[in-house]
């Protein structure tokens, strides 16, 4: 299956409602303080819209609502891996992305056959605080020659401008969260994301 080149990260459905409609075709719902019953009502908003419009929805880390509501992805940080019933998300028939960020996390992403390997910071994130500062985009190119085919998702304070150079050293998709969301029109930024990966 080949994924979309641009994946944009959004905290709730009021986002995902607001910009899929204007052409995004992958798409993750990441949310992280909030009760299992208002995870379940986001993930099913963000799959009405993402099915009306043909677009990918990945939940990321909360595997158990993501079988309940029939999700297709799931992405999975390396702490959220430690906690999760592999052999149920595979039974599910889900497929399956997973964050690295230094090669011990890269060898174990690589037994469990996922159907992408994201890589980040690329650049420094507002997003989080990480013990990884940013990778650049020369690790992109190391982990392409480690990866295979599978395809690989650069993250981290990624922008319109920074995205051909993602492209150049191997990503073959790349995510944004806040480059969007703290824009002063999101959906300017998503027309101009949208000319620069397609």
């Amino acid at each position: 299956m080949t994924l979309d080149r641009f994946y944009p990260i959004f905290d709730r459905a009021d986002w995902i409602e607001r910009l899929v409609p204007l052409g995004i075709k992958l798409v993750q719902l990441r949310i992280k303080d909030a009760s299992p019953d208002m995870i379940r009502a986001h993930v099913r908003r963000a799959q009405v819209v993402c099915v009306e419009h043909g677009c990918t929805l990945v939940l990321n880390d909360h595997w158990r609502i993501a079988i309940e509501t029939g999700c297709d992805w799931l992405h999975l940080g390396q702490e959220d891996l430690d906690d999760a019933d592999l052999g149920a998300i595979r039974t599910a028939g889900l497929r399956l992305g997973i964050s690295t960020h230094d090669r011990a996390e890269l060898a174990r992403a690589i037994l469990l056959e996922p159907d992408y390997i994201a890589l980040g910071p690329i650049y420094p994130t507002i997003l989080k605080q990480m013990k990884w500062h940013q990778q650049g985009t020369a690790k992109l190119t190391t982990w392409r020659n480690l990866i295979g085919g599978t395809p690989l998702v650069a993250i981290g304070g990624m922008s319109v401008e920074r995205a051909t150079g993602a492209f150049d050293a191997g990503a073959d998709v790349v995510s944004a969260v806040t480059d969007i969301t703290l824009n002063d029109s999101p959906e300017d930024r998503v027309a101009a994301w949208l000319a620069v990966t397609r």
